[in-house]
């Protein structure tokens, strides 16, 4: 069985990765770059499927694949970027789950390259290597990433995976130790046939959500739950034509006061492509971006977004 099976449209990576299993030079670090979404964690964990069933009796490698199913299989460690809050180590769903709001995104921290270095110090309980992988390797900042880059120098028998949009967000010497494995965004076919997998069919009527995807299946996704969280009656005040002053000002207050301003700034972004999708006025387009830029800028919100649905009724 192909481990990689279902991952779409990464056909050069895929055979990168198995000619060096089959050729027994499975590097000791890989850098896995491309567009959020595409498919590199999916590759990953597919990757950690196929080195520690390297060498096990058919017998071992199912015990192998129920661990790795559940999470628990010793030799793998993952590492996502976290939030630290008195003392203790949080990622983002984690952090959702227990109600902690931060402004700035999670981070890899120095506690988890330790973390990494510690569990590479031990040899492999049960496969014939270890492996680490480590999402959004972009996020580490300087000192983690040089504490990773010493722990690289001598990796022992293991491999290490970094998943990041692309080697310029890394350390130089870091990147310089991996094998690069590009990742490719999705044709329109295959980002069609990802999502009817994966039951998410709906999104394929929605030109809009398809173009902010720009080839990406996880994009999409996460776009089309962005939308699902804008009240529906607001959302088609919005997608109408605005006829008077009135209800522009009722509708800049109701955006304002029903949503949080990073939705405000999603929503922005949606109705650049919605309105582009259903008119192609590169005006409106600009007019939208003209109000993301002024929000950002910390304008008040509802005057921004007045000024926007003012400059709507000349069209």
């Amino acid at each position: 069985m192909n481990p990689f099976e279902g991952l779409l449209g990464q056909e050069k990576a895929v055979e990168l990765l198995l000619q060096a299993v089959r050729l027994d030079r499975v590097a000791p670090a890989y850098l896995f770059y491309g567009s959020s979404g595409i498919g590199r964690s999916i590759a990953a964990k597919s990757f950690a499927r196929l080195l520690l069933c390297i060498g096990l009796s058919s017998h071992q490698q199912d015990s192998t694949l129920r661990k790795l199913e559940s999470g628990n299989h010793p030799d793998l460690l993952w590492v996502k970027p976290t939030y630290l809050n008195k003392g203790e180590l949080y990622t983002a769903s984690e952090a959702v789950q227990l109600g902690l709001q931060y402004k700035t995104p999670p981070k890899i921290r120095i506690e988890q390259i330790r973390n990494i270095t510690q569990f590479l110090n031990r040899p492999a309980l049960e496969a014939t290597r270890q492996v680490v992988v480590v999402e959004d390797a972009q996020t580490m900042a300087e000192a983690p990433a040089n504490a990773l880059l010493k722990t690289l120098e001598e990796p022992g028998n293991a491999s290490l995976i970094l998943i990041a949009p692309d080697g310029d967000s890394l350390l130089s010497t870091l990147v310089s130790r991996c094998q690069r494995i590009q990742f490719y965004s999705l044709s329109a076919a295959n980002l069609k046939t990802v999502l009817e997998l994966n039951g998410d069919r709906a999104i394929l009527e929605h030109p809009e959500i398809l173009a902010i995807a720009q080839g990406s299946p996880g994009v999409a996704i996460a776009a089309w739950n962005q939308l699902q969280t804008i009240p529906h009656e607001l959302l088609q005040q919005l997608r109408r034509s605005i006829t008077t002053p009135l209800e522009a000002f009722k509708l800049a207050q109701a955006v304002t006061s029903e949503i949080d301003g990073q939705t405000q700034l999603w929503l922005l972004d949606y109705l650049q492509y919605y309105y582009w999708q259903q008119n192609q006025q590169i005006q409106l387009v600009d007019k939208w971006e003209r109000t993301r830029q002024y929000l950002l800028s910390h304008v008040q919100p509802r005057l921004a977004w007045e000024c926007m649905l003012l400059n709507l009724l000349q069209h």
